[in-house]
């Protein structure tokens, strides 16, 4: 079966490539940013690319589209951020109830911050799934973890998925792997190792667990860094300096004990990025790319999972995850 999905806010490609992985075919991808967009047109040059924001966009042009994908913009919704909600001119969730009703596409995934699925956003996302459900839609939602899908980072990302009642007793959420995700020195190093740095034996026993969230930021802000001082702390903790992105690994003139920073392709590694996916931009606008994104692995589980319900596969049990990691309307 071929299926098409309409992404909007692609960003770096995040979600597209983990839909494209659970067989989704990109009918186009919509992505205000210059630099996201050369990174698609470049990794992918058969892909449709609509550099545009959102509000420009037609959904009727995608009537009748399998899939409305996106990872509406999170800083609306981010406990980094003033949390100012529908106040927030970067909140796109009316857009894309819009792209819905003019599209209406069978099934729809939106990905943001585990922030929105907090109490203070327990109106605006009850009017949400209202409006949804209003359409004709049965609205489900998780705080999924990327690192029950083996990606090496404590990454809760609050998912949406939203079906036509013909396909909704077939949805089944994705199970974890049951597989702890490997550590951040045994991703990182043949990465951390590749220019002779002598302490990189020494680092890779110390980053002996998985990362904290990767940090994107916003352009109103400066330089890329890994996050705030808690964060930073935690970076510490497995041996990396979270104030920078380096330009390079370290190499043989560092000390053994220096304290290295990540390169953006080892970001994009710890987001579950393939290394042939390659970056546009300079280092802090391939970095923000990196940071933002659904990571992949994430993004395929859960397309697995709509793709089975668009297949009429009998539904399975319902996953249960303990309530501590899982918050959930109804």
């Amino acid at each position: 079966m071929t299926l098409q999905v309409l992404e909007i806010c692609a960003g770096g490609g995040g979600q597209a490539t983990g839909l494209e992985a659970a067989g989704f075919d990109l009918a186009a991808a919509v992505e205000i940013d210059a630099k996201a967009c050369d990174t698609l047109r470049t990794n992918r040059p058969n892909w449709k690319v609509i550099q545009s924001s959102v509000t420009e966009v037609d959904g009727a042009d995608f009537r009748g589209i399998d899939l409305l994908a996106g990872g509406v913009p999170c800083p609306p919704f981010s406990i980094a951020g003033k949390q100012l909600g529908h106040e927030d001119e970067r909140d796109l969730f009316p857009e894309a109830l819009r792209l819905v009703q003019e599209a209406r596409p069978a099934a729809i995934l939106l990905e943001n911050v585990p922030g929105f699925a907090s109490d203070r956003f327990c109106v605006y996302r009850r009017n949400l799934i209202r409006r949804f459900v209003g359409l004709g839609y049965e609205v489900q939602w998780r705080v999924l973890n990327a690192c029950w899908f083996g990606v090496t980072q404590l990454r809760p990302r609050f998912v949406l998925v939203a079906l036509k009642k013909s396909l909704a007793d077939s949805f089944v959420w994705p199970e974890p792997n049951g597989h702890s995700p490997s550590t951040v020195g045994e991703v990182l190093m043949d990465l951390m190792s590749s220019r002779h740095w002598k302490g990189a034996e020494k680092w890779r026993r110390r980053a002996c667990g998985i990362a904290p969230t990767l940090v994107g930021g916003s352009k109103k802000h400066g330089g890329p860094d890994l996050g705030p001082t808690r964060a930073r702390r935690q970076w510490a903790a497995l041996g990396i300096d979270g104030l920078g992105i380096a330009d390079e690994p370290p190499g043989p003139e560092r000390p053994a004990n220096f304290t290295p920073r990540l390169t953006v392709r080892m970001a994009a590694r710890i987001q579950g990025f393939s290394d042939s996916w390659n970056f546009s931009g300079g280092k802090t606008a391939a970095y923000r790319q990196v940071g933002n994104a659904f990571p992949p692995p994430v993004a395929r589980a859960v397309g697995d999972a709509i793709r089975s319900a668009f297949l009429g596969m009998p539904a399975r049990p319902r996953l249960q995850i303990p309530l501590f990691e899982l918050a959930a309307d109804g």
